[in-house]
């Protein structure tokens, strides 16, 4: 089973988290053993997990990625001045696998799945997969 979601970014680097989306769309399906790939086709949006209990942790992460790749650097080439974004989204990733067990993702206490958005704001879409078994 695929779905293919939509979501719009309003700023020029976020994340925002998809974890209720993604647990709706195997709640629906009925899969209550399996595995749940989330999937961003962008190449400079990624797809992450990490704490969902306190804000601080995501502008700390984008704090990060930005003094490692700052916006400008001089010796960039690539002519849409988007490469720290595309730096980004490679750091993070594109996918996901997260284990769906009594049909509820398996993910730790203050964890939940973010879609990160790295050259904002735009209209995206992602993708869940589900795999029975």
């Amino acid at each position: 089973m695929l779905k293919k979601f939509s979501i719009s970014t309003d700023s020029h680097d976020e994340m925002l988290e998809i974890t209720k989306k993604v647990q709706q769309f195997i709640d629906d399906a009925g899969v209550k053993e399996g595995t749940a790939i989330v999937y961003s086709h962008h190449t400079t949006a990624g797809i992450t997990i990490n704490e969902n209990a306190d804000p601080d942790v995501k502008k700390d992460m984008l704090r990060r990625f930005d003094e490692m790749y700052p916006w400008n650097h001089q010796k960039d080439l690539h002519m849409e001045g988007n490469t720290a974004a595309h730096m980004k989204a490679s750091t993070v990733g594109a996918s996901q696998n997260i284990i769906i067990t009594e049909g509820k993702l398996l993910l730790g206490t203050w964890q939940g799945i973010y879609f990160c958005e790295f050259d904002g704001p735009r209209n995206r879409t992602w993708f869940v997969k589900l795999i029975e078994g």
